[in-house]
């Protein structure tokens, strides 16, 4: 049975990690063994499970426990759950609730470059993109159009971040991903991986150019909203490549051009040469 206890005094420590701690302060530099991150919605939080995640404690609308929440108290019965109203919940966390529930869960350690990338031909690297609605959508997009991994650059919102890992309707839980280090450029280039800037620059190929579907293995690099790559970082690629663009547009929103890249790229179309 769960142990369910209704909301009455919005100072609770309990509910510090949902109503006070940033995002900086769940992820817990200092240390990292201690660190949590929230899950929001049942689909998300499903998905969390489903991947190891282990809940520390639960709040939902009151509603939601014979609700869409039901299937999800199931399975974390020993864990406590707090309820409320959905005007005191949005009182307490200071906005809506998406599907009126969350979930605060303990981080894993992250695996490093290299044993992410062992056995993949395509992976994603993404280059100091620090809107996590973005880096969401992307997590998305990769793992729906055929990449094997994700890796960040230490200037990229982190992928567990509430509103990245809502965005990415769970996905984070579904496709490998880590943070890299100063020496990861050389360790995925070591595993054979040829390296893709997308950059709108005037000696990129186009994302359909032939020579990229027969390549083995491909990291494709995309760069920040708005400067996008560095010329250092494109310098160093095998490929620069861009996605022709039309009426006048000159570019894609990263999360955008990321599905147009990985549908081109993946798994799938590779196969299909």
């Amino acid at each position: 049975m769960n142990k369910i206890t209704e909301i009455t005094d919005f100072l609770a420590p309990e509910l510090d990690v949902y109503a006070r701690l940033s995002e900086i302060q769940l992820l817990n530099r200092e240390y990292p063994e201690k660190g949590l991150f929230i899950a929001e919605s049942p689909k998300v939080i499903e998905r969390a499970l489903d991947a190891g995640y282990e809940p520390v404690s639960c709040l939902m609308e009151k509603r939601h426990i014979e609700g869409e929440g039901k299937e999800i108290l199931k399975r974390i019965k020993d864990v406590p759950v707090f309820c409320a109203e959905f005007d005191v919940l949005t009182q307490l966390t200071g906005f809506k609730l998406t599907r009126g529930m969350l979930c605060a869960m303990k981080r894993k350690p992250l695996p490093d470059v290299k044993e992410i990338c062992e056995n993949k031909s395509r992976i994603v690297i993404l280059d100091k993109v620090m809107n996590p609605t973005n880096v969401g959508a992307v997590i998305r997009s990769a793992a729906a159009l055929g990449m094997d991994a994700v890796i960040l650059t230490p200037g990229c919102s982190d992928p567990l971040y509430r509103r990245s890992a809502r965005v990415s309707m769970g996905t984070v839980f579904q496709i490998e991903w880590t943070f890299s280090d100063a020496d990861s450029f050389d360790v995925i280039k070591s595993l054979g991986f040829k390296t893709v800037a997308m950059a709108l620059k005037d000696n990129s190929i186009s994302v359909d150019d032939p020579v990229l579907a027969e390549e083995n293995k491909l990291a494709v690099i995309m760069g920040t909203e708005g400067d996008g790559l560095s010329d250092k970082t494109i310098s160093e690629c095998d490929y620069t490549v861009k996605i022709p663009m039309y009426h006048g547009v000159d570019s894609l929103n990263v999360a955008a051009a990321s599905a147009v890249a990985f549908y081109q790229l993946g798994n799938k179309r590779k196969s299909e040469q």
